[in-house]
């Protein structure tokens, strides 16, 4: 092969950066051209990632990456020592080398020329800054859900993917599970008539005392923690990351900071933006949102979090379709829901029903359930794992199973029906222009402040 016509890593991963509009199907084995005799790709033709946020969710995305053979995890980013470490540990040991460096400013890795793409797992507050550094520096993102703490953040991050033609996966990873997909399907093509409601149960945020002031402790930088978000003092409950304790109640294993306005909008938009994820998805209205929002909701009446801890909006679109966004006690009452599903999407409509949660679908007829779709029929992007369709996008020069113009969508939808709950009317929205219709107070919500020096 001549000289002009080889390929080195960088060539190939900057190559790859040029999206193709459409999604398409994708292989389910790495491409054998990418890998070597031993099946593990060669060093020039890996995608090199860094790991930004290494709680329970980064670190699991982490081993996720490492098992994938053209992948090397090259760096690790964490505001806590503890957390960066054991995580080279985790990394040197599965390369058996020493090779992982660490990092506690994300910059360090957005800005190294080392690396091709990153995974994005901080906290809500960081999400887009982190994204947006990402895309300006040419990186291909694995980013957690949500998009962030404000509409205008997801706006500003949409336009920067676009911008820059770097691959962009949202952390729904309910896309790449057959049942929801099916599901989607199924209603679709008019399998339960014509589509009429939609209803979405998500577990309720929770309340929470106030703490005591703290000294912070050796080996966690604070002050990063915290941000664009309001200066507040230290307490350890504040910013705990999420633990897996044996035999705990969920309650006690999520962390604090889910449910505090300052760094996240609460389990309406954290936990609900999976499911209204796959409502959008079947109701076929990725590329545009509600016309019409009313809701109500609890708020914790003292404590430290301040997030709804129940609620119930009516999302009305153009086509008809109603979406209520609630939480599961809520979502459990409602008179359209099915006895005994709760948490879950469940899409009525003038010939039957279809229900989806994780490890569970059911139909109305049940002979729903055995339709099969045919060649000629919608048939929704296929993924059987969110990781690996990443990486794949990447390669093939695509688009990933939840875009950023899919997720911006979806996110809009959280956001918005947290604003409705806490204003506590009726608001009318605008899709085309994404902005409340004339209401000064409502638009001013879709943006907030951000502290010195940190900007969008």
């Amino acid at each position: 092969m001549g000289k002009e016509h080889r390929m080195n890593r960088r060539e190939f991963v900057a190559r790859a950066s040029r999206l193709a509009a459409g999604v398409l199907s994708f292989p389910q084995v790495v491409p054998s051209a990418a890998l070597g005799r031993s099946g593990t790709a060669a060093p020039s033709n890996r995608i090199v990632m860094g790991c930004i946020g290494l709680g329970i969710q980064g670190t699991g995305n982490m081993r996720q990456f490492l098992r994938q053979p053209d992948v090397q995890v090259a760096a690790v980013c964490d505001v806590r020592e503890s957390q960066r470490r054991k995580a080279k540990e985790i990394v040197d040991r599965h390369y058996g080398n020493k090779d992982c460096t660490t990092h506690g400013d994300f910059r360090e890795i957005t800005g190294s020329e080392k690396i091709d793409a990153v995974m994005i797992a901080a906290p809500d507050h960081w999400h887009a800054l982190i994204g947006l550094e990402a895309a300006r520096k040419g990186k291909h993102m694995y980013y957690e859900k949500p998009i962030g703490w404000s509409f205008e953040a997801g706006k500003v991050l949409r336009e920067a993917i676009r911008r820059y033609g770097v691959v962009f996966q949202f952390g729904t990873q309910q896309r790449s599970a057959r049942n929801f997909r099916y599901a989607c399907e199924l209603v679709r093509n008019g399998r339960i008539g014509k589509l009429d409601t939609i209803l979405v149960g998500v577990p309720g945020s929770i309340p929470f005392p106030n703490q005591p002031v703290e000294p912070v402790p050796d080996g966690f930088d604070y002050e990063m923690w915290l941000g664009p978000a309001p200066w507040a003092p230290y307490s350890f409950e504040r910013c705990r990351p999420y633990t897996s304790r044996p035999n705990a109640d969920w309650t006690q294993n999520y962390s604090i900071w889910y449910h505090i306005s300052d760094y996240c909008i609460g389990f309406i938009g954290n936990w609900g933006i999976h499911h209204v994820d796959i409502a959008q998805w079947g109701g076929g209205t990725e590329d545009t949102g509600p016309v019409e929002i009313e809701g109500a909701g609890v708020f914790p009446k003292e404590g430290m979090a301040d997030c709804a801890l129940s609620w119930q909006v009516q999302n009305k679109f153009e086509n008809g379709v109603t979406l209520v966004h609630m939480d599961n006690s809520s979502s459990a009452r409602h008179p359209a829901q099915v006895q005994g599903f709760s948490q879950g999407v469940l899409f009525r409509g003038s010939e039957g029903w279809v229900f989806v949660n994780r490890g569970k679908l059911d139909a109305n007829p049940r002979s729903l359930l055995r339709s099969v779709i045919g060649p000629n029929e919608i048939h929704l992007a296929e993924s059987r794992s969110h990781h690996r369709d990443f990486l794949d996008a990447i390669r093939m020069r695509r688009q990933a199973a939840c875009p950023v113009d899919v997720a911006v969508r979806s996110n809009t939808i959280c956001r918005i029906d947290d604003i409705a709950v806490r204003l506590k009317r009726r608001l009318r929205w605008d899709p085309k222009a994404e902005q409340f219709i004339d209401d000064p107070e409502a638009n001013q919500m879709l943006s907030r402040p951000m502290r010195r020096p940190w900007r969008l």
